[in-house]
């Protein structure tokens, strides 16, 4: 075995339905007495809950959480928890809930206690994304990581299934990269797998039956590994794509990663077969890009660009600002097959 490094701050895990039950709780625990709620304007119920739980611990409700942290939106929010005087940030919802508070984390040091309704997987990672001038731009720290995570499968039971199928997508594609990440290491790439093999397992249920319980707690675990993974080892190409796409384009989050996430696989397919073995076997197809395709299509995803509001005559631009600053990847990041890689996924072609 190889020598690695594997460096996991910790995180307190509340899991169960009805663990919300927990939240006024898991604030005490912090030391905190006045909790800012945030949350997007469509969760605000989420939010309004949440607080009502807190009772007068709650500082107040900011539903004002959109898609990739613009940075006119962390502003407001940092500015909102000074005028609070809050001292904790509670964040209900998906990944641009908890990134919002992330941002105010990063610039005031509150601690937040998360309460997923997605599957981003975001909220076990110290990653940070905030959008300014048309560019999306991310960072690691420390700070920025929950204290404590309260997974309440009740809190997902409302997600529509167009929204649930991309969001369990975008945590896969966590693990797919955490299999060949330049930092990778044997304890991540176990977790990869097992994320990988519970998403591909319960996603299609969790479509078909929206309120099935089992299968949205099996999401939320292998959500939960796949947040694990990403903040333990590095990124690459898809979520570059990914960043550069969102942040440039203003495309959805989750159904941007879905639709990437097999033309990315198939980039790297014979730069790093190990990892492209590891995941075929979770996913259990003899393929790992062309298996993650089928899943998308068996749940009737997106798969095309084109219909996700990119514009054709942004392809150029979105291939030259992807390759111009690259992250690691296992296969050289180029202009032209990365070209190439947009141009199939706008058209939704089945990855080669």
């Amino acid at each position: 075995m190889h020598d690695f490094v594997y460096d996991q701050a910790a995180i307190r895990v509340i899991f169960g339905a009805g663990s919300i039950e927990r939240l006024r709780e898991e604030v005490q625990r912090l030391g905190a007495r006045r909790a800012l709620v945030v949350s997007t304007p469509a969760e605000l119920r989420f939010a309004e809950e949440a607080a009502r739980r807190l009772g007068d611990m709650a500082a107040g409700v900011y539903p004002e959480a959109v898609m990739h942290v613009p940075i006119e939106t962390a502003r407001a929010a940092r500015e909102e928890a000074r005028r609070l005087d809050a001292d904790c940030c509670v964040a209900i919802g998906g990944g641009s809930t908890v990134g919002l508070g992330k941002a105010i984390a990063l610039d005031s040091g509150l601690p937040i206690v998360a309460v997923p309704t997605t599957y981003a997987g975001s909220e076990m990672t110290p990653i940070y994304g905030i959008t300014e001038a048309g560019l999306k731009k991310t960072g690691r720290d420390r700070k920025v990581l929950p204290r404590t995570v309260i997974y309440d499968v009740n809190f997902t039971l409302s997600l529509p299934p167009r929204i649930s199928g991309p969001s369990g997508i975008n945590a896969m594609a966590h693990c797919v990269e955490g299999l060949y990440a330049q930092d990778t290491n044997p304890i991540v790439m176990l977790m990869a797998q097992e994320g990988i093999r519970a998403l591909s397992r319960s996603l299609p249920a969790v479509v078909r039956e929206p309120s099935n319980v089992d299968a949205r707690s099996d999401a939320q675990y292998g959500a939960w590994l796949a947040g694990l993974v990403l903040g333990s080892a590095g990124t690459a190409i898809h979520h570059k794509l990914c960043h550069t796409l969102g942040g440039s384009f203003n495309l959805p989050h989750a159904e941007t990663h879905t639709i990437i996430l097999p033309h990315a696989t198939a980039y790297n397919r014979d730069a790093a077969p190990e990892a492209m073995r590891l995941a075929a076997e979770a996913l259990g197809v003899s393929d790992a890009a062309q298996g993650i395709y089928d899943l998308i299509r068996a749940m009737d995803g997106p798969i095309a660009l084109k219909d996700i509001g990119m514009p054709a005559d942004g392809l150029d631009r979105a291939a030259q600002l992807a390759t111009e600053n690259p992250y690691w990847n296992p296969r050289p990041v180029e202009y032209g097959p990365i070209r190439e890689l947009l141009e199939n996924a706008y058209h939704g072609r089945r990855p080669a």
